[in-house]
């Protein structure tokens, strides 16, 4: 809307600023004179007043009945007074020279000029809704009869039974009721392994299935599931931190109460001195120059300047308001799963029994897990690649069979060779061999998965994965705790998981086997100590903390529901982008504080001049002068706010890291983490 009436007043701009003899007077050139040129101005200028101001006009019209004045208001008091007194003054009425129509086409196409670029920078919040709804299928397999029919998920019932195949989302909350299969829950608990799951076991809408096809009993459809739950949870929190009002309507709201109060003031002053004529002409005068341009582009320039400097860094700014609140921010809470960690396994520890080597113990394990589609699986086989000897083993393994949360098998150059965790060891009556057990025990105790791998019944190794730290994350976290802001971490997964990424990377404060439910109350809970919050995630279990935090920041990386819940979007995966917000925030409202003071200060010295305070000594503001001053304001602000330019946000830079990673300070500068 801004951007069209801008357009097409600009284009009627034009001809009513050519034809005004004010600006002609100025500019020193003789105004073009033919019939009717003389209409070209008011008539311009009318249209421009109503259409173009159309949305000043409503707009402050509702702040005038909701009696809170802000910018839309004092711009409609400035175009409604400069309409009325230049139709005055084409109209010969009274004799007054107050011909506006030049200044009331430019105020109006700078305005919407402002306007357009604030709302190009402000994130469409209800977006997060509609993806949160995409992550259900359209479609569903009912079972009738036996047989399977295809429905609309909206057509389900509580009863019905449907199939979910290897790959789909499960339609709608239930229990299994036959068949066992892996499912990727990530998205709504943040765990990153798949969960096995069996007959009896519920299973949430939205999940996938990895492996096996299995049958799940309806238990819950519509706004009872827990994804309706978590849109109604980002829904209410979006509502209340969408309340905060912006720097530049606090400033109008002000500037207008003074403009307002100068304006009767010099009515009043002018009149009781017996010149009613020059209260008129002053009082006009205040009001139409009490709207500078400079105070509609102060904000949105700084704006549009930091959005696209943002941009090149990698960090997409999507709420004007994370933008202003950023630099308050007292402690960052970082989703684990996704966020600091690479949210895929890795194998992160080998464990060879004596005679076997590395080498060895991953081309065997690769080979049994060669033709399996578990991200486990792909973990080892990229292990094995990435290790020389492994790869000129080149062992390859037939037969691949999988047994769900117990591990898989396969023959592998004339040996059978089998990859389990330790239901499989049980079955099989084995045991961890004593040359290992110290080994595998440390990585049970820091919360990483171990399988063993077994040749011909004897197990030659163990192997240890995780969810790999992303090497920047040190550095982000250094860098935050360097700039005295807290840092946290909040994960679904095991307490001593959690506690154990939270030592590596010396969180301040670590939130460990938090449900979806509960992450939004965790941003909660430390805002009810007086904490501001700004909240950094990827799935959408992330997504109602997202938007409850003063600042929601989303991996770039992540959802589409993490996206468009969040104010922020950092393109990539690297958490120093964090630190580019975080100096691009107070850099930028220092910008806009500055510019705001010369925009508000400028009205502060012409609006008693032009009132005619300094008249008895000879200095009178005339109104062209005034105009003409209200441009250079706006000229100044303008280059003030391509200073933001010249700031470096580069995340390496920021981190002090160049694209090494910096060392974290010794321990004892690093509070213990704290788990709650």
């Amino acid at each position: 809307m801004f951007r069209n009436r801008f357009w097409l007043s600009l284009v009627l701009a034009v001809p009513v600023v050519v034809f005004s003899p004010m600006v002609g007077h100025l500019l020193g050139y003789h105004v073009p004179e033919f019939p009717g040129s003389a209409w070209i101005p008011p008539v311009l200028g009318t249209v421009i007043f109503l259409w173009g101001g159309a949305p000043f006009l409503r707009g402050g019209l509702t702040e005038l009945r909701s009696k809170q004045p802000g910018m839309m208001l004092l711009i409609a008091m400035a175009i409604t007074v400069a309409f009325v007194a230049s139709w005055v003054t084409t109209l010969g009425i009274g004799g007054f020279d107050l011909d506006f129509w030049w200044e009331l086409a430019l105020l109006v196409v700078i305005m919407l000029l402002g306007h357009w670029m604030e709302m190009r920078a402000f994130g469409a919040a209800s977006s997060a809704l509609d993806a949160l709804a995409a992550l259900l299928p359209d479609e569903a397999e009912k079972v009738v009869d036996g047989d399977t029919v295809t429905v609309a998920v909206a057509e389900l019932a509580v009863g019905d039974v449907v199939l979910v195949r290897p790959g789909a989302r499960v339609p709608a909350d239930g229990e299994i009721v036959d068949g066992t299969a892996e499912f990727d829950e990530s998205m709504i608990t943040g765990e990153s392994r798949a969960v096995a799951r069996g007959v009896g076991e519920t299973v949430v809408a939205g999940t996938v299935a990895t492996d096996n096809t299995v049958r799940v009993r309806v238990e819950a459809v519509g706004a009872d599931t827990a994804l309706a739950g978590i849109q109604r949870m980002v829904a209410a929190a979006q509502e209340s931190s969408s309340r905060a009002q912006a720097l530049a309507d606090r400033a109008a709201a002000l500037l207008f109460w003074f403009a307002l109060a100068a304006g009767i003031l010099t009515a009043i002053a002018w009149t009781v001195l017996g010149q009613p004529d020059d209260a008129v002409i002053r009082t006009v005068t205040v009001l139409v120059i009490a709207c500078p341009h400079a105070l509609g582009l102060a904000i949105p320039l700084v704006i549009a300047i930091s959005t696209e400097r943002a941009a090149r860094a990698g960090v997409l700014i999507k709420d004007r308001m994370a933008l202003e609140r950023m630099r308050t921010i007292d402690v960052v809470l970082f989703d684990k799963t996704g966020t600091l960690t690479a949210g895929a396994h890795a194998v992160t520890g080998t464990a060879p029994t004596p005679g076997v080597s590395e080498g060895e113990l991953l081309a065997w394990a690769a080979a049994a897990e060669a033709d399996s589609e578990h991200p486990v699986a792909r973990a080892i086989v990229t292990a094995a690649a990435q290790n020389p000897e492994a790869s000129r083993l080149g062992l390859h393994g037939t037969g691949f069979t999988a047994a769900t949360g117990r591990g898989v098998k396969a023959a592998v150059d004339g040996s059978d060779v089998l990859v389990g965790g330790p239901n499989m060891l049980r079955e099989l009556g084995l045991s961890t061999p004593a040359t290992i057990t110290a080994t595998t025990r440390g990585w049970v105790q820091r919360g990483a998965g171990v399988l063993h791998v077994l040749r011909d019944g004897q197990v030659i190794g163990a192997l240890a994965l995780e969810d790999e730290v992303r090497p920047e994350s040190r550095a982000a976290v250094a860098a935050l705790q360097d700039r005295g802001v807290r840092v946290a971490m909040i994960t679904g997964d095991a307490r001593q998981v959690a506690e154990a990424v939270g030592r590596d990377l010396g969180i301040d404060e670590v939130f460990a086997e938090v449900l979806p439910q509960d992450k939004d109350s965790k941003v909660l809970e430390l805002q009810s100590r007086g904490m501001t919050v700004a909240m950094v995630g990827d799935g959408v279990n992330d997504a109602p903390a997202l938007a409850r935090a003063e600042v929601g920041i989303a991996i770039g990386a992540g959802t589409d529901v993490a996206m468009e819940s969040a104010g922020v979007v950092l393109a990539g995966n690297d958490p120093r982008a964090v630190l580019s917000m975080i100096d691009l925030s107070r850099a930028s409202y220092t910008k806009m504080l500055q510019n705001l003071v010369w925009a508000t200060g400028y009205n502060v010295i012409a609006v008693p001049l032009a009132a005619g305070v300094l008249t008895p000594i000879g200095v009178v503001l005339s109104p062209a002068v005034g105009a003409v001053l209200m441009s250079v304001s706006t000229i100044v602000v303008a280059l003030n706010a391509q200073l933001l330019r010249r700031l470096d946000l580069d995340p390496a830079h920021l981190a002090g890291t160049d694209g090494t990673d910096r060392q974290a300070p010794a321990p004892e500068r690093r509070p213990a983490p704290s788990t709650s």
